[in-house]
């Protein structure tokens, strides 16, 4: 079987089952089983795929259709133009968390800043700014070992082991020093609506009944740990920011508070500054 033929029955295979992105879910897979990039990919076409390579295209096809994501089986992600390695053991990164490395750069260029990373997961935020800021201090925090296992995989690959401090632990309490900017993806899954036989790590997923309560917790620790003049970014689920806007008037009244929307238009980040610095719409 060619490649051509390969791809374009799995292609097919994985759109008739609903699979979203199947052109280029069957494309990463493929490329995976070559380990080539995808410009080598569309040059050999036209060559044969030996018979293991098939039997192991086929064997990554049949996960893909029983629901087991495309970068925990390759175990690679892109996000914010670079390659990370990840695992079941963290959540795979969103492109909508670009949206939180875009606002943080805003925020902290042309300063020195500590930098928070809260939940870190595979190190994806905290690596993106090291390499654009490397200036900064950065602390990475999960509460998981196994996801800071990761982490400390992504900053050697990119060479930021050590501008990347790995901490473990709840949230902030880790942290004894003020920060400059506080960096939050935590879970907001509303506990209804998460799915079942999902195979992404549930602690990175479940935010209680509301969605919002890792976060608001979050939101409480920051009072003691944001520095003065300090900003806080924290990613939300559809229909939580009135919820978090209304705690963050509430803890920080003299605070500035910002929500930015994604591509798709969901307010996806709230942006708190304490200092005169503004985030645009």
């Amino acid at each position: 079987m060619k490649l051509a033929e390969a791809l374009n029955r799995s292609r097919a295979i994985l759109a008739q089952n609903a699979i979203e992105d199947a052109p280029l879910e069957a494309e990463l897979l493929l490329r995976h089983v070559l380990n080539i990039n995808r410009t080598q990919l569309y040059l050999d076409l036209e060559h044969e795929l030996s018979p293991q390579d098939e039997k192991t295209f086929r064997a990554l096809v049949e996960r893909r259709l029983g629901g087991e994501p495309t970068a925990y089986i390759t175990r690679h992600r892109e996000f914010y133009g670079l390659d990370f390695y990840v695992n079941p053991h963290t959540l795979i990164p969103r492109p909508e968390s670009e949206l939180l490395v875009e606002t943080a750069l805003r925020l902290a260029q042309d300063r020195p800043s500590t930098i928070a990373d809260i939940g870190t997961g595979c190190g994806a935020i905290a690596v993106s700014l090291a390499l654009e800021l490397p200036g900064a201090k950065i602390y990475a925090i999960d509460i998981s070992a196994a996801a800071l296992e990761v982490a400390a995989i992504n900053c050697q690959r990119h060479s930021v082991a050590d501008r990347v401090s790995l901490l473990q632990g709840d949230m902030l309490k880790p942290v004894a020093e003020p920060i400059d900017l506080i960096i939050a993806n935590l879970p907001y899954v509303r506990e209804s609506e998460l799915t079942p036989n999902n195979f992404e790590p549930l602690i990175a997923l479940d935010g209680g009944a509301g969605g919002t309560e890792s976060i608001a917790r979050l939101c409480r620790q920051a009072r003691s740990k944001l520095a003065e003049g300090g900003s806080m970014l924290l990613e939300i689920g559809q229909g939580q920011s009135e919820a978090i806007t209304g705690l963050l008037d509430s803890l920080f009244p003299d605070g500035a508070i910002e929500i930015l929307a994604d591509l798709s238009g969901i307010e996806r980040v709230i942006s708190l500054s304490l200092s005169e610095i503004k985030v645009a719409r």
